[in-house]
């Protein structure tokens, strides 16, 4: 599978999984949990320090895309590149690579998305910026009605360019997170 889609052009892979959002769903947290404890179980030989449901999935009553986003914090000292290639032997592929951050998906499939879609970023500990904008819009409805609103105008435009759609949004999540860091200083 995973030498068949690295085969396809970008273009080509966002044609196949386009950006597309769904009303709020029970199930993401039900996800969430199994996906946790899938975790653990195949990364228990690695210093894990926390693990944490991020993304839209994980912020209550908005639209998002039907992906569990999953942030795994490895203590400092640790190989994220080992932690990795255990993933990927558990069938997820990797996205992308950059120092200190590491990004896998599973149940994207050759006829496009599984029943569950998950993204796990592997970071260090303390890289988890997400859990304040997370958080943020739990605790602010407003704020997340707001990037919900966002994130429905950009859909069409960008559905078949995540780049574009990532970008988009910058702005507004680089923003929150900053007041989030701000009002909840020392929270994580």
């Amino acid at each position: 599978m995973e030498r068949e889609l690295s085969r396809l052009s970008r273009e080509e892979l966002w044609e196949l999984f386009p950006i597309f959002l769904v009303k709020p769903d029970d199930k993401w947290a039900v996800y969430y949990e199994e996906i946790e404890a899938f975790l653990k179980t195949i990364l228990h030989e690695h210093p894990v320090e926390r693990i944490s449901h991020i993304g839209s999935t994980a912020v209550a009553g908005i639209w998002a895309k039907n992906i569990v986003d999953v942030l795994v914090e490895l203590s400092r000292d640790s190989a994220l590149e080992a932690a990795a290639r255990v993933l990927e032997r558990n069938g997820f592929l990797r996205m992308s690579s950059e120092p200190g951050r590491i990004s896998l998906n599973r149940g994207y499939e050759r006829d496009g998305f599984a029943e569950k879609v998950y993204h796990v970023h592997l970071r260090c500990a303390g890289d988890h910026d997400e859990l304040y904008f997370r958080d943020y819009l739990n605790e602010h409805p407003q704020t997340a009605r707001e990037y919900e609103a966002l994130k429905l105008s950009l859909w069409k435009r960008f559905e078949h360019d995540r780049d574009g759609y990532t970008q988009a949004k910058t702005a507004f999540v680089e923003a929150w997170t900053a007041e989030a860091k701000r009002v909840c200083a020392g929270r994580y």
